[in-house]
């Protein structure tokens, strides 16, 4: 691991020697990116959420029993959708097929709903996806229908967005695309005037990442929208990597394609993803299935007229039983707020940064604390990977990528999760 000098350790007093944080130290609500103070001035009764913590510790077995901080790869399961997960199964058992119509119906719409809610938008928004992949796929169809025979022929991407959207359009390629990828010259951010360079009047979409997922860098998703809407192009953000630990208002934002899961900070498991469509945009698919037209119930086979909502991009069935998991982790979420939840993981993910660098770790982060996220990342000069099993035979559960050990603590992880983690991580 890449460190620092270490200086010697200071004498200080106690938390409660030195008494509660103040709310300058803590940041003020509006700021909630402010750095707090060192981890000795941070109370766990300074933190968000604390009146409610032992009811949200409780939901969430595996931190009885691992130092939990990998929520960025896979959010922790909660007794909540497990209990949603076996409803559903119940009802198979009970209804068989017939529960479709009554019942997993409406808790598909559910899900709808709550994912809007996660973004501030509506559940006509909101089509249902196994992935992002299979959302940008059928994004692109549509795009690409549209421009047809016109001049827009590209798309633009940066170097730090995650892997699969680069390679769907890089499979594109044989098809007459221009794929245009913005470097980064620090691996940590990309220069938004890098970006404007980029988008001209050939450009027919911009399709780039919220939160980056090797820097835990927050991209002007607003200023995006603009650079993307002045030249013409549609924008598509990849969210995947913050819904959940940011606040995120897609209708402000004015995107006109958002994409995100419940996999990471929603805590729902693998296999529910979303594609958020504005009402602004006017594109129909060119892969329509059952759930997107309308009256899909009369089983019509010369029928296919697209649904007017976001849902005439769904491909396909829904997953029900993988709806039911998510449904339980959304609704965790969406009832601690995610105002609160950023706020927590903010703080969190201060003192972490705090800890690490007093013990001499080198972080790989932006420069400006107001452009951070929750992610946590240090420099290995080593084997990364060999430090993350070697910290899971600790019972600490982080993850890495490429050369950097990463960190995501989210709205159920403690200061003492932090102390924890970064010891263990010093005896490696």
């Amino acid at each position: 691991m890449a460190k620092q000098d270490i200086p010697a350790e200071p004498e200080s007093a106690s938390p409660a020697e030195l008494g509660p944080a103040t709310p300058a130290e803590l940041g003020s609500a509006s700021r909630p990116w402010r750095n707090p103070a060192s981890p000795a001035r941070i109370a766990e009764s300074a933190l968000p959420l604390d009146d409610r913590f032992a009811e949200i510790r409780s939901q969430f077995p595996i931190l009885s029993r691992k130092t939990y901080l990998n929520s960025n790869s896979l959010g922790a399961l909660s007794l909540r959708s497990v209990e949603e997960r076996r409803r559903f199964e119940d009802l198979w058992h009970e209804m068989g097929a017939g529960a479709w119509y009554e019942i997993w119906v409406a808790k598909l719409e559910e899900v709808r709903t709550q994912f809007g809610n996660t973004i501030e938008a509506d559940a006509d928004t909101i089509a249902l996806m196994s992935s992002v992949s299979a959302a940008v796929a059928v994004v692109w169809g549509a795009i690409a229908a549209s421009v047809r025979g016109t001049d827009r022929t590209k798309v633009v991407l940066t170097e730090l967005d995650f892997p699969t959207v680069g390679h769907h359009f890089l499979s594109q390629r044989a098809n007459g695309l221009e794929v245009e990828i913005v470097p980064s010259h620090d691996g940590i951010h990309v220069p938004l005037e890098s970006i404007r360079a980029a988008v001209d009047e050939r450009t027919a979409l911009l399709a780039t990442s919220h939160v980056f997922f090797t820097s835990g860098n927050t991209q002007d998703a607003a200023e995006l929208t603009r650079i993307a809407h002045d030249a013409g192009a549609f924008i598509l953000l990849d969210a995947y990597q913050s819904n959940g630990q940011l606040v995120i208002d897609a209708g402000a934002l004015g995107v006109d394609f958002l994409v995100g899961g419940a996999l990471k900070w929603l805590c729902g498991g693998p296999g529910m993803a979303y594609l958020h469509v504005s009402p602004s945009v006017r594109l129909d698919p060119v892969t329509l299935s059952w759930f997107g037209v309308e009256n899909q119930f009369l089983f019509d086979i010369r029928a296919a007229t697209p649904r007017a909502d976001a849902r005439r991009f769904e491909l396909g069935t829904p997953a029900a039983g993988v709806a039911y998991t998510a449904a339980g982790g959304l609704s965790i979420v969406l009832e601690y707020g995610i105002p609160a939840i950023q706020h927590r993981n903010r703080l969190l993910a201060n003192d972490l940064r705090d800890r690490l660098s007093d013990l001499g770790y080198k972080l790989h982060q932006a420069s400006d604390p107001e452009a951070r996220s929750a992610l946590v990342l240090v420099e290995h000069d080593g084997d990364a990977a060999g430090t993350v099993r070697q910290l899971a035979a600790r019972d600490v559960i982080v993850d890495h990528r490429g050369s950097l050990v990463r960190f995501s603590p989210h709205f159920y992880n403690t200061l003492e999760d932090n102390e924890r983690a970064v010891a263990a991580l010093a005896k490696i």
